[in-house]
């Protein structure tokens, strides 16, 4: 979903359009990067799941070792969201003077949380000087009505009570079973505990380990990113994590994402980068086609690294900040492909020459979000008459004679119909790989888009049958 952040009127759009043009070479270089083969599976350490029982996937991969990011410090606890024993709260504490931004579902049923966290960030002076962040797992308060904002709201003050700062200051995310209500007292009665593990000299690598893992539902495994850069000769780092499994076709961002760099930049200069880069990362997967009520990706920049402010979305000293950006919500946004649930195949979906980009998008994704298409990939199945039929009920513009399909480097199809060199014993052998690369070319034009998806599996319907149990 191709959506800037929320901004007050015109503005948004306004700095979304400039940054754009600042950085448009940039995105371009970046996305002929990215788009290559995805990263190459690692065998991955089996951590405490979200729900017990699952596997972890076998398309996980291990979680990176984070160094400490200047101006953040994170822990958590168990609140009791969950039945099981596990860790389900997870609070963030940021320096004075931390800007934040934020892109939100456009769910019409948003969760309490996104609506505070949207109402502060969108309020005169919003974002900039964000103190903490509380996240918990097992309830999303969604569908909560006024009880679940007041739950919001009395959570917030907590934590600003015990921060000494402000409850604006303050951004929630939850995640869970919709149409339950958030017990707050839960949360209230850990910070105690939280302000103790806050000021305990825990390793920031185990910082981030511990709150990739306590942000899981029905995940198999944590989700992290790292990376470095310079802005004007100052070292700078970019971390974050993520979760998401399941209900994952972002209408903004992701089920959940949270970033942190110890660069000093305005919350203005920090929306326009998400409204840059959210586009062609987090809003180009999608598991099952389903987007959550809960959807948040959060941006925090301490202003800790001694890099200098930047204040204007057309800065040149953010070129290679916007690139390491841009690779860390990636890297985050295939791993929830790869954890999607029952997943057992990494999809990657390239549409080539359709009449736009919007075009060339809606085609990728109704070819990603095909149950039949994705239930083919699961049994090996280069079954390309089904790619046919979801690029054909999109109604988008298509030259059934000039259509082409490939399954990695081999034709399935050309000119609208069957490659004369197509060769069953090669496609079978093709598709029996854990990546499967698809493309199509439609013939009206030059635009393209990426949409990266898994396949659908027995153990998607086991696993969302049995997701209240």
């Amino acid at each position: 979903m191709s959506r800037a952040p929320r901004a007050p009127g015109s503005t948004g759009r306004a700095i979304e359009q400039a940054v754009g043009k600042a950085l448009d070479p940039l995105a371009t270089a970046l996305r002929k990067a990215t788009q290559g083969s995805p990263a190459a599976p690692a065998t991955a350490t089996p951590a405490a799941p979200g729900k017990p029982g699952l596997k972890v996937s076998p398309l996980a991969v291990p979680f990176p070792t984070i160094p400490g990011v200047g101006g953040v410090e994170m822990t958590t606890a168990r609140a009791g969201f969950y039945k099981h024993e596990r860790d389900d709260l997870v609070v963030f504490r940021f320096a004075r003077g931390t800007s934040c931004a934020g892109v939100f579902t456009r769910h019409k049923v948003g969760s309490a949380p996104v609506d505070w966290c949207r109402r502060q960030l969108d309020s005169a002076g919003g974002g900039q000087d964000v103190r903490a962040l509380v996240v918990n797992a097992g309830c999303a308060n969604a569908f909560t009505g006024k009880a679940g904002a007041d739950a919001a709201r009395r959570t917030a003050s907590e934590v600003a009570k015990r921060f000494g700062c402000r409850q604006r200051d303050v951004m929630l995310a939850s995640t869970g079973v919709i149409g339950v209500l958030l017990d707050d007292r839960k949360i209230a009665s850990r910070l105690g505990e939280i302000e103790h593990k806050l000021d305990a000299d825990t390793p920031p690598s185990e910082q981030w380990a511990a709150a990739g893992r306590g942000i899981m539902t029905t995940d198999t495994f944590p989700k992290g990113s790292f990376a470095e850069c310079k802005i004007d000769g100052y070292t700078v780092r970019i971390a974050g994590i993520a979760k998401g499994s399941g209900m994952i076709a972002p209408d903004m961002a992701t089920m959940l994402a949270f970033i942190v760099t110890d660069a000093d930049i305005h919350p203005t200069v920090l929306r326009a980068l998400l409204g840059l880069h959210v586009r062609t990362t987090f809003n180009s997967v999608t598991v099952d086609g389903d987007t959550s009520t809960n959807d948040t990706c959060l941006l925090f920049a301490t202003g800790t690294s001694g890099a200098p402010r930047i204040g204007r979305v057309g800065d040149r000293r953010l070129k290679e900040f916007s690139a390491a950006l841009d690779k860390v919500m990636l890297d985050l946004a295939h791993q929830l492909v790869r954890d999607g649930e029952g997943a057992s195949k990494f999809v990657r979906i390239t549409v080539e020459g359709a009449a736009s980009p919007a075009s060339a998008r809606k085609l990728a994704k109704s070819i990603a979000d095909s149950p039949l298409v994705k239930t083919a990939i699961a049994g090996e199945d280069a079954n390309w008459g089904r790619i046919v039929m979801a690029v054909g009920k999109t109604e988008e513009p298509v030259d059934r004679d000039h259509l082409a399909i490939r399954f990695g480097p081999h034709q399935a199809a050309v000119d609208g119909a069957i490659a004369p060199t197509y060769d069953e014993a090669k496609m079978s052998a093709y598709m029996k790989r854990d990546e499967i690369d698809i493309a199509v070319d439609v013939g009206m034009g030059r635009a393209s888009a990426t949409v990266w998806t898994c396949d659908l599996t027995k153990g998607y319907v086991e696993i969302n049958g049995d997701y209240r149990s």
